[in-house]
Formats: C-alpha cells, sequence, structure tokens
C-alpha cells in the first residue's frame, strides 16, 4: 500500500471509529458512570531521559502529580502459573480473569491517534497497558508505537481493516487475523498471542480463524474508558478483580476537544479511587 492509499485508509477508519465507536452496545456495557474525575493538567514539557521498562518499578509520586494524579497502588507479583487455561484445541474468549486480586488490566485499541505525550506519559508512570492495534490504522506512522512496546508493553492483533468479523466469511476472518499477525510480527518482531475482534463481535468461525493464526486468547472487556467515564456492563457501575478495561488511542477530534493523556487520566484517576492496582494482561494469560 502506497503512502497515499494508506493515509487515505486511515482517514476513512478514522471516520468509521468515530462515528460508530469501536465497542458495540454488547461490549461496551450498561452506560456511564455517574462518578466523574475531572480533566488532567497539561504539565510543561521536560527533558525525558532515556526510556524506562514498568520493571524498573513503580513510579514516583511526582509522576503521579505531574500528570494530576495520585499514586496507585502496585501490582502483586504475577502469578506462577496463569489463571486463563484453554481446553486443548480451543481458543478461549476472555472478558476479565480469574483473580481475587484487586488488579485490572488496561488496554488500548486501533492506533489512530499518535500522541507524543501519551509516551511521555507512560513512560513516567510506568502503567502497563496492552495495545490491539489495526493495520488501516497504524500505517501512517507504526514507528509511533515502538517506543511504547520498549517500556515492556506488547501489542496484540485488532485485524487489517476493522470489520465486524461478524459479517465476514470464514475466509475474510482468517485474512484479516493472519494478514495482521504478519505484519506485526515483520513490524514489530513479535507474534501476538491475543486477538480483539473489532466491536467485540465474534463467531465460531473467528476462534476457528484465531487458532488457525497462532492465537490463543480472543480478548473482549468489561469496562470501556469514554471521556471523563467509564462504561460498566455490570449493574454495579464497579470495577471488579480481573476486569479487562478497553479504551483507544484517540484524540481531540475524537474526544469533544480533550486530548489522550486527559482522557487516560481521568481513567486511571477512576482506577485509584476504586483502590485497584493496575497488572500486565499478558502475565495472566
Amino acid at each position: 500500500m502506497g503512502k497515499k492509499s494508506a493515509a487515505a485508509a486511515a482517514l476513512v477508519l478514522s471516520g468509521v471509529l468515530l462515528a460508530t465507536g469501536c465497542s458495540s452496545d454488547g461490549g461496551s456495557g450498561s452506560g456511564p458512570a455517574k462518578t466523574g474525575g475531572g480533566t488532567a493538567p497539561t504539565p510543561a514539557t521536560s527533558a525525558s531521559g532515556p526510556a524506562e521498562g514498568a520493571g524498573d518499578g513503580p513510579a514516583s509520586a511526582a509522576a503521579y502529580r505531574k500528570w494530576g494524579l495520585k499514586p496507585l497502588p502496585a501490582a502483586p507479583a504475577p502469578p506462577a502459573q496463569k489463571p486463563v487455561k484453554a481446553k486443548p484445541g480451543e481458543v478461549p474468549v476472555i472478558s476479565d480473569i480469574p483473580t481475587k486480586e484487586k488488579v485490572v488490566f488496561v488496554t488500548f485499541d486501533d492506533g489512530a491517534e499518535k500522541d507524543p505525550r501519551f509516551v511521555e506519559m507512560m513512560r513516567d508512570l510506568k502503567i502497563p497497558f496492552t495495545m490491539f492495534l489495526t493495520d488501516a490504522a497504524i500505517s501512517t506512522n507504526k514507528g509511533y508505537f515502538k517506543p511504547l512496546q520498549q517500556l515492556g508493553n506488547a501489542i496484540q492483533n485488532h485485524t487489517l481493516t476493522h470489520p465486524n468479523m461478524r459479517t465476514e466469511s470464514g475466509a475474510q476472518q482468517q485474512h484479516q487475523i493472519c494478514g495482521q499477525q504478519e505484519k506485526l510480527t515483520k513490524e514489530y518482531g513479535k507474534a501476538p498471542r491475543l486477538f480483539r475482534p473489532p466491536y467485540g463481535n465474534w463467531n465460531e468461525a473467528t476462534r476457528a480463524a484465531a487458532k488457525e493464526c497462532g492465537i490463543r486468547s480472543i480478548v473482549l472487556w468489561r469496562e470501556s474508558m469514554q471521556i471523563q467515564n467509564m462504561q460498566y456492563q455490570r449493574g454495579d457501575k464497579k470495577l471488579h478483580p480481573g476486569d479487562i478495561i478497553l479504551a483507544h488511542f484517540r484524540g481531540k477530534s475524537e474526544l469533544k476537544g480533550h486530548t489522550m493523556t486527559e482522557m487516560t487520566a481521568n481513567m486511571l484517576r477512576h482506577i485509584q479511587e476504586q483502590g485497584f492496582a493496575v497488572a500486565r494482561l499478558e502475565d495472566y494469560v
């Protein structure tokens, strides 16, 4: 795909995601939470040192203050055995992780927004997260995601062009998943193990295609981050141990003038206020 056609595809995808959102009604939950969290300040640009991985220890209180946040609890050590287990020959579909520990898992989808301030924020805060990337959304600047990967955050599969998988044939679904496996592996040096179907829509053909493409698990979500509030699937509108949270690489045009770092700060504020730590999804799946 040439630069002009790649840019055109990304522009079309951006319009589709803005109009529909990445989550379907069934996947995004019951509605926004009533508890709001304000917006994060835009910190003054500061000289940043080399990228630090999440394994370098928790972020300092000063780093949290820089982004208008209170420190989150430290995540527990990864489990000795991953709690998500598949039956032989089966690709499990998960919306949360079976654990009693007060941890949640943060994920970002698509890749349309490429805000350098988000890289700075994640470098400062050392929050682990997973990226589910769509080729049509990232094709204009695939290098943006490499510093985030270097922080220890995994890049996973979210199809080539973001279709509703339920409307695709088995062969088309396999093309969407396997094609993106090949592209992501070539670009980022590691084959994805996890797949998220666009809009949370999947069927048994999706599972079969995912298996053929080397996917270990299909990952959905329990909460969806909007601009200031979360949408919860459960009626109590609270986080639960092991919940997977969906967010997106979105900018001001999609966030009604707010930045991705402001949206992310609001999400982390909800997590902190409910007393949860953020753990790395790949340590559990």
